[in-house]
């Protein structure tokens, strides 16, 4: 399973229709709404605002007007050939005049979703089943941290040195394993 670790906006023109393409990496489906009226408040003259998401095993997707099943269904395939999770894909369309037809339609919004997905591969991630934790420690152990554990997500200078990490249910195991040896080399560990 995979998902996204930035933003990724992408554009194209197809017969004078502007599609833009707005992928975010979502926790829950509370999220959806805020993001909606952002996008909706940015590009405000836009004829659709088209959407699908997925979070574990809710799955929405929405035509918003466009003919039913050529714009909702299309990008929701599309993120699960990549086998995305916690994401939600939105396609903004300004209409140009010219009318694409279903199947025109449907290939757009597929394109839409799978060209912005091939231009920003370095974006796409593996999800890994495990915990963030936090990990207080002296300064003169924090090499050892920083060798060890590569996912820090934040570090926190005071009297001491503490960081949030996230590890694999392997290196949470381990140090919890180890929790005795951790805390006599001056690591103290919190979850």
């Amino acid at each position: 399973m995979k998902s996204i670790k930035n933003k990724i906006e992408y554009r194209y023109v197809i017969e004078k229709s502007e599609f833009i393409t707005i992928i975010n990496k979502i926790n829950s489906a509370y999220e959806i709404d805020s993001i909606m009226n952002d996008i909706k408040k940015e590009y405000k003259d836009a004829t659709h605002y088209c959407y699908a998401y997925i979070v574990d095993e809710k799955r929405k997707s929405s035509d918003d007007n466009e003919p039913g099943g050529t714009a909702g269904v299309p990008m929701m395939e599309t993120l699960n050939q990549y086998d995305l999770n916690y994401i939600l894909a939105v396609v903004v369309r300004y209409f140009g005049g010219i009318k694409l037809g279903a199947g025109g339609l449907t290939r757009a919004y597929r394109k839409a979703i799978n060209d912005a997905l091939i231009n920003n591969k370095e974006s796409i991630v593996e999800l890994i089943d495990g915990y963030r934790v936090k990990i207080k420690t002296t300064y003169d152990k924090q090499k050892d941290i920083e060798y060890k554990y590569k996912r820090i997500i934040n570090k926190t200078y005071n009297e001491n040195v503490l960081y949030d990490i996230d590890l694999s249910i392997d290196e949470y195991n381990d140090i919890k394993d180890k929790y005795e040896i951790l805390e006599e080399n001056k690591i103290k560990i919190e979850i």
